[in-house]
């Protein structure tokens, strides 16, 4: 049984947001085609993502000398304590699909703040004195994104920074590929914006059986 990690990062349902739709759709054709997978979804905007702020750099600073967990303050404590409880969740699951929206040319804030959270040194990736590793080489990944404009190619492509963002972060990890679904042009085309939906979600049907 493999664990697949379905991560949202809107503000919206899939009634109001065209990623969250297609997100619905892939995760529900991908139950019906893998009934043995356990799917955990992490909705980013209604977890607790600590920042890594003062305490968090002062957590660590006393665990890397040798202090152990429970001499670290309260608010140490509870912001460290969630950075591991989310990196080790990343970690044990087989599988990740990314879903956000484009927002002035990347993803909302808190995906920033969940990538941040996970990229911790000994779990997801090591250092060596040929550089940095990636711990998660068989694993794989998936970026479903909304985008008003077209992006994929032509002048705009250049100035999308939110998938090739999450796609550097996963070969940081080790994981070979990301695989992107798009659904684009909506804001631009609005009298094809049903269409352009309606094509992403039998995308996502397609995709699921096989991901």
């Amino acid at each position: 049984m493999a664990t697949l990690l379905y991560i949202t990062a809107h503000p919206h349902d899939h009634t109001q947001s065209y990623s969250m739709a297609v997100g619905k759709a892939f995760i529900d054709a991908y139950q019906s085609s893998h009934s043995g997978d356990q799917v955990v979804h992490l909705d980013l905007y209604r977890a607790d993502i600590p920042a890594i702020d003062a305490d968090v750099f002062s957590g660590w600073g006393k665990l890397r000398s040798g202090g152990s967990f429970d001499q670290l303050s309260a608010a140490e404590k509870a912001k460290v304590g969630r950075l591991g409880e989310l990196t080790d969740q990343f970690v044990a699951a087989d599988k990740y699909v990314f879903v956000t929206p484009m927002w002035n040319f990347s993803f909302p804030p808190v995906m920033k703040a969940y990538l941040d959270s996970v990229c911790m040194a000994g779990k997801t990736f090591k250092y060596t004195a040929e550089g940095p590793v990636g711990l998660l080489p068989n694993k794989k990944a998936l970026h479903i994104q909304a985008r008003g404009g077209i992006y994929s190619e032509g002048p705009a492509a250049a100035m999308e920074m939110g998938h090739r963002y999450i796609g550097v972060i996963m070969q940081f990890f080790g994981i070979p590929t990301l695989e992107g679904l798009f659904v684009e042009g909506h804001n631009q085309f609005p009298d094809r914006a049903e269409s352009i939906k309606e094509e992403a979600i039998a995308k996502a049907k397609q995709l699921a059986a096989a991901f």
